[in-house]
């Protein structure tokens, strides 16, 4: 028996957190039932950064304790073109596949739930996305995050070919991006 909770964005210091969902399962005993939760959580900066985390108690406000902390270790840095992703984007996770593509300014969001949710802490404005298979919040979680750790953002690559930028995109499409013009 499982019960689901939606989505809720807490600000922690820094980072900007969301609630995916919180699960309660039961345990039948001889005096009756044990009821634990999970919680699953989603935090980010809103400039690149995106962790999750899972976490297991008996009661719900320490499972959340325990997924923030988990999220905070999981953290990963993700480089943006003009808030959005920079080429499209595929990964699987059991049955879940996600599909992620870059979208025109003033498009938004075109995403449903985890993956929404990740891509506002995250930081992205315009972006589409879309997922196939299995839609449970962890499976989706880490079909996301599999497909941003495998974006390579142009610098990435000049650097790995050892080609200037001008040489992989031409002058008229580079943007200034101040971190990765010194490389």
């Amino acid at each position: 028996m499982a019960e689901q909770q939606r989505s809720k964005e807490v600000q922690d210091g820094q980072y900007n957190q969301k609630l995916i969902c919180v699960i309660r399962t039961a345990k039948v005993v001889a005096g009756g039932r044990n009821f634990r939760f999970a919680a699953v959580i989603v935090l980010g900066d809103g400039q690149g950064r995106v962790g999750y985390g899972r976490g297991k108690a008996r009661e719900v406000p320490d499972a959340i304790r325990k997924a923030t902390e988990m999220a905070k270790k999981n953290m990963i840095r993700v480089h943006l073109n003009k808030g959005t992703v920079f080429h499209e984007l595929e990964a699987c996770h059991g049955a879940t596949k996600v599909t992620i593509r870059p979208s025109a300014q003033g498009s938004g969001i075109i995403a449903g739930g985890p993956m929404r949710a990740i891509f506002e802490v995250l930081g992205v404005q315009n972006i589409s996305a879309k997922c196939f298979g299995s839609t449970r919040a962890m499976n989706v979680i880490h079909a996301t995050f599999k497909a941003l750790e495998s974006m390579q953002s142009p610098y990435e690559v000049a650097e790995k070919r050892g080609l200037p930028l001008s040489r992989i995109f031409g002058e008229a499409h580079i943007t200034g991006d101040a971190e990765h013009e010194t490389a």
